[in-house]
């Protein structure tokens, strides 16, 4: 006689993992990218050092050339903020790439949680990086001859703007870093972008460009911003600069948001 043994089915099919509640994820990748970080001391320092080195340069060097009175440095200091963000920016593509290439999302899939958790993670860990990186940049403006003749409540709103941009530009450069094929095409391609601001008014006029080029100048993203940077700081005009470069910032976040979503369920969804 044949005996059956009839095997339980909670055995035979195992239970899903509860995945994280909240932003538990969420924080996990911000630790992460955190710590990186920190045992990356060389590009947090080559993205505080570069803005800074080219500060210098603008002042001392072709400050004097450029306007004779010595006020040239409250003029420029705006544009070596927005620069300073864009160099540290630009590091999240390549830390993005090298997630893809060595593998360890296929190990974060696997696992019980929201997988676009890691590009949140790495946001958010240059948005905190780049705003200390920006206020040491801004201390040093200070100690070579900067006077901002802001308020409290224009600093705040000045902040405020530059979060909203290094948001914006970092999610960008994270779908950079997603869409290259390794850590040093995403170095490439980010480097491309850091050009926007020396097309702007972020280091001279608009109006001393030539013709052709002063359309280009006005009216890409980065000439909104610096003029309303420029303007809560210094007091200049200020127009309908903060509607634009409002509207830039939200336009990038938007589509970078969306891209960087989309190549990551293609591109991590496949592997």
């Amino acid at each position: 006689m044949t005996t059956m043994t009839a095997v339980p089915t909670a055995l035979s099919t195992p239970s899903p993992r509860p995945r994280l509640r909240g932003a538990t994820a969420e924080l996990v990748f911000i630790g992460r990218s955190m710590r990186h970080s920190i045992r990356d001391g060389e590009s947090l320092l080559m993205a505080i050092m570069l803005p800074v080195m080219l500060m210098l340069m603008f002042t001392w060097v072709f400050g004097g050339a450029i306007d004779p009175s010595g006020a040239y440095v409250d003029y420029v200091v705006p544009g070596i903020i927005l620069t300073c963000a864009g160099f540290g920016a630009a590091s999240t593509a390549v830390y993005v790439a090298n997630d893809m290439r060595t593998g360890i999302i296929d190990r974060f899939r696997t696992m019980p949680l929201r997988a676009g958790a890691v590009l949140t993670g790495h946001v958010v860990a240059s948005l905190i990086r780049n705003l200390v990186a920006t206020a040491i940049v801004i201390g040093v403006g200070v100690l070579v001859g900067f006077r901002p003749t802001a308020t409290f409540g224009e600093w705040v709103l000045m902040a405020a703007l530059i979060a909203l941009y290094i948001l914006a530009i970092t999610y960008l450069f994270a779908a950079i870093g997603l869409a290259a094929g390794s850590p040093e095409g995403a170095n490439g391609y980010g480097f491309v972008l850091l050009f926007l601001p020396y097309l702007s008014s972020a280091f001279v006029p608009v109006a001393s460009m030539p013709g052709w080029l002063q359309p280009v100048a006005e009216h890409q993203p980065i000439t909104p911003i610096v003029e309303t940077i420029r303007a809560l700081l210094m007091g200049t005009p200020i127009g309908s600069q903060p509607v634009w470069a409002i509207i830039w910032c939200v336009l990038i976040l938007g589509v970078a948001v969306a891209w960087g979503a989309w190549l990551f369920r293609r591109k991590a969804g496949r592997r």
